[in-house]
């Protein structure tokens, strides 16, 4: 086992981190979608090459545990949102970490508009004002599922609720 407060890192960074294509493209995505620093990026691109992995792990299988798999995999990822439910082998193998940062919270709550920024949607779920399912979540990292995203709103006691009802209501 090991120390409960070490867990393990769950991201792999680059192999050769002085290449400028993509240290471009890496500082484009940052600020894009407004994460904190590299390494969430490198989450990001972490989980879009396992779910890439074991795709390409499928392929070796034998055809009635192959069929069974491949199931499986496609109906998590279309429960993450990161597919369609009519998905082949290339559109898993065809995943990258923008399609994982599009699921993040933060990137949904500015793209529903109840924030103006990218940033200020980091700032609304880092201060306790956003909820999923009535639960406040404290995560701008946090995955959103399919079933989870019609249900982002603010929190109960947010002061910025009261606020848009104001504005409705006038």
């Amino acid at each position: 086992m090991g120390d409960p407060r070490k867990p393990r890192r769950k991201w792999r960074g680059p192999r050769h981190p002085w290449i400028k294509s993509r240290l471009v493209k890496e500082i484009e995505l940052v600020g894009k979608y407004g994460l904190k620093n590299k390494k969430e990026l490198w989450l990001a691109e972490t989980l879009a090459r396992t779910f890439r992995h074991r795709a390409r792990s499928i392929l070796g299988l034998p055809e009635e545990a192959r069929d069974r798999e491949f199931k499986a995999l496609v109906s998590k990822l279309y429960k993450l949102g990161l597919v369609d439910s009519g998905a082949t082998l290339d559109t898993i193998l065809g995943l990258t970490a923008e399609h994982i940062l599009e699921r993040r919270l933060q990137t949904i709550v500015y793209r529903r508009g109840l924030a103006g920024t990218i940033h200020e949607a980091r700032q609304l779920i880092a201060h306790g004002h956003i909820a999923v399912r009535g639960v406040r979540v404290t995560s701008p990292g946090y995955l959103v599922s399919r079933d989870e995203e019609q249900f982002i709103d603010y929190t109960p006691g947010s002061p910025l609720r009261e606020r848009v009802k104001s504005e409705v209501t006038l």
